[in-house]
């Protein structure tokens, strides 16, 4: 691919600068005495219940991964990072790699990757990325890398971010390709709607700026050229502005964004999205409530406002119904609560799902999660999370069960 071309260029570039310097700069040994080494190792039960005629899937992954972040030597640093997706057990779950169509999908296909090679550069104003990376944008929903997944989302491209004033963001990214959690190869199983390489040409523009404790401003725009996913017709540009804060324990967001058609998109889009929440802490309890609405339009194909590169595992619950917009839109009135619990931290959400067109109830969804360090092993916390749709007007009735361990060094 192009991107890696130049990746692996700005690398060995970077590489002979550094062994020249090091001849006359002490300084040079910076990058592997201040460097750190990354393991991670993430082992996960996923059991899979739909009301259909698809057998239950019962998958056992285990994520490893390993890198090496380097030091700085004059605001440069370099990042590698490999990891590897292994079955344990029977395939008894659609991978969407697998072939294996009987069975529910639990998306965390094998495999080995490089998950990160990047070039780096920090300064006082700023800093400049080139290579795959990691782009978390906002509260990733509608840039992310869905970290959920075994496998997860990063970027080919450039990112550049400026800090010209105090309070002040300014991000511009360049993407050539985005390495997909359907990953990493291509192969026989590919369908339009999961492939492990999304190739195109995608321009992020981010404005950040932080007025005030209680008030932070973000106007965006996100022309996504995904030429390669369901035949460009998620291709689109999101205009939206952001104004989220904090007083004295309560907090508030509030989002308006406005959805067109994008490079060879076949389809004449015009949706919008709207956001409203309100949440309140204190002494480690949070308690929230919030109104999201991803809107539908008719006509032919699907134009509902579509979010192709966000965390979706994030927002409209754990289950993963709606991880395409209905043709009508969706309304998602949600509640939850976290709370601190023998050393742990339990978390439960309420969901509510309507057409935003229409009289259609889709559904409702419980979300509980239990997560908590594990004594005796600094880095090693568990992981114990349910959810449960119940279907009325859209899919089936879903439970879903993880079991989950990770190890971070």
């Amino acid at each position: 691919m192009r991107m890696m071309k130049l990746i692996l260029l700005s690398l060995a570039v970077a590489s002979a600068t550094f062994s020249h310097a090091a001849l006359a700069e002490e300084a040079f040994s910076k990058l592997f005495s201040e460097g750190k080494p990354i393991l991670d190792a993430r082992y996960r039960y996923e059991h899979v219940d739909q009301d259909n005629a698809l057998n239950n899937a019962n998958a056992q992954t285990l994520r490893t991964r390993i890198g090496f972040q380097s030091g700085k030597w004059y605001g440069l640093s370099v990042l590698i990072e490999a990891d590897n997706v292994s079955r344990i057990g029977d395939a008894s779950y659609n991978s969407t790699r697998n072939g294996q169509g009987d069975y529910s999908v639990v998306a965390d296909p094998d495999g080995s990757e490089i998950n990160q090679a990047l070039l780096r550069y920090d300064h006082q104003y700023g800093s400049a990325v080139l290579g795959r990376q990691r782009i978390n944008l906002d509260n990733q929903r509608f840039i992310g890398g869905v970290a959920w997944r075994q496998n997860e989302q990063t970027y080919d491209g450039a990112l550049l971010q400026l800090k010209p004033l105090t309070g002040l963001t300014l991000s511009y990214a360049y993407i050539d390709n985005i390495n997909s959690i359907f990953g990493p190869g291509d192969n026989r199983f590919d369908t339009a709607a999961n492939p492990a390489n999304i190739e195109g040409h995608s321009h992020l523009l981010n404005v950040q700026y932080v007025l005030m404790p209680e008030l932070t401003a973000t106007a965006y725009q996100y022309r996504l050229g995904l030429d390669k996913l369901t035949g460009g017709s998620q291709s689109s540009k999101t205009t939206g502005l952001r104004l989220n804060g904090a007083v004295a324990g309560v907090s508030y967001a509030l989002e308006y964004a406005k959805q067109s058609e994008y490079a060879n998109n076949p389809l004449d889009l015009d949706s919008d999205y709207y956001l409203m929440e309100l949440g309140y802490s204190l002494k480690g309890v949070a308690l929230k409530a919030g109104y999201e609405v991803l809107g539908g339009d008719s006509g032919p194909g699907n134009r509902a406002f579509q979010t192709p590169l966000a965390t979706k595992h994030a927002f409209q619950g754990w289950a993963d119904i709606f991880l395409l917009t209905p043709a009508d839109g969706i309304k998602d009135s949600y509640l939850s609560a976290s709370l601190p619990v023998l050393g742990g931290t339990l978390v439960g959400m309420y969901h509510d799902y309507r057409a935003e067109q229409g009289s259609s109830h889709y559904g409702s969804e419980y979300n509980l999660s239990y997560a908590r360090p594990i004594p005796g092993v600094k880095g090693l916390v568990g992981l114990v999370k349910a959810a449960r749709y119940d279907a009325d007007d859209f899919a089936v009735d879903t439970d879903k069960l993880w079991l989950q361990v990770q190890y971070s060094y």
